[in-house]
């Protein structure tokens, strides 16, 4: 079985990020977040995530996404969702999870999404996890860091293509 394949069965909840640095695989947790992995699937279908940047990257912590304008304020024509958040015995944010960005308000998760690159324990609770990465966390790492406190990026990476591994065949 290749990196791009999912196990039998599997193809439904894995999902299959390309980067200019390789394959990322990324295991979604609907047993998490039925209604967050609903939305990832549903826009990654619609091809929604190909092209968009990773606009806020700051070293130590995330990569974020899924905001076709670049500026942290977009996202998808849908509802926002409501809070999924995990209790910290079932999930916590640990280098590779996924999880949902969000403003001040816990149900205004929409399209983006950011990937962890270390431990951050004062996120547990707080931010909907959906997803964790099993394969290509070392394209993950070399995505372009943004600067100063927010980590806006100047020229970010991009998505070049976000699907399921069940329509990957």
């Amino acid at each position: 079985m290749s990196e791009t394949e999912a196990p039998a069965g599997e193809g439904e909840n894995t999902l299959l990020m390309e980067i200019e640095h390789g394959t990322v695989t990324i295991k979604l947790r609907p047993d998490l977040a039925p209604l967050h992995v609903e939305r990832i699937k549903t826009l990654a279908r619609q091809g929604f995530y190909n092209n968009v940047p990773f606009h806020r990257v700051i070293e130590g912590f995330m990569a974020q996404g899924g905001d076709p304008t670049g500026t942290g304020t977009g996202g998808s024509d849908l509802p926002d969702l409501p809070a999924e958040f995990s209790e910290p015995s079932q999930a916590r944010f640990l280098r590779g999870v996924c999880g949902m960005a969000r403003t001040s308000n816990p149900d205004s998760a929409n399209s983006q999404f950011f990937i962890m690159f270390a431990p951050i324990p004062s996120l547990d609770g707080q931010y909907t996890i959906w997803g964790e990465v099993t394969a290509g966390m070392d394209a993950v790492d070399k995505i372009k860091r943004g600067s100063g406190g927010s980590g806006m990026v100047q020229g970010p990476d991009r998505i070049r293509s976000m699907k399921l591994a069940a329509d990957n065949a």
